[in-house]
């Protein structure tokens, strides 16, 4: 077995691929319409599977906020520096809806440097240096 995708619900598709693509540096791979089905979906990622594992976004038709609630706990990228990517993200996030908002530095108790981002749904992405 292998994990294939990770799927998030978002409010507005264009600007979740937007901070995906340039804030986070992801491909847009493919999409699906269905709106017999009232949903489109985006798949995203560093590469296609069956090589690398995917973000699907999934908009469904009026929807334009979820809650997140209480169990969902963040995607984690691997990154070369952790420093340098928020340092981008910052420049990017702000005018693509999403914000760093934990900086690089040594995770409590340990010394692998992490940061946080968020994503313009309020989804949180971790960015751990040297997880490349």
């Amino acid at each position: 077995m292998r994990l294939l995708h990770t799927m998030l619900r978002v409010g507005n598709m264009q600007r979740s691929i937007d901070f995906y693509t340039q804030a986070l540096g992801m491909k847009l791979l493919r999409t699906v319409q269905r709106p017999e089905q009232q949903y489109d979906l985006a798949y995203l990622g560093y590469g296609p599977n069956p090589e690398h594992a995917e973000l699907e976004l999934t908009y469904n038709y009026g929807t334009d906020q979820y809650e997140l609630g209480t169990a969902y706990g963040h995607i984690a990228l691997g990154v070369d520096d952790a420093y340098a990517m928020c340092d981008a993200v910052r420049e990017k996030a702000a005018a693509l809806g999403g914000a760093v908002t934990r900086e690089a530095g040594p995770v409590k108790g340990g010394s692998t440097i992490i940061a946080f981002v968020t994503d313009p749904d309020g989804y949180k992405v971790e960015l751990i240096q040297g997880g490349v």
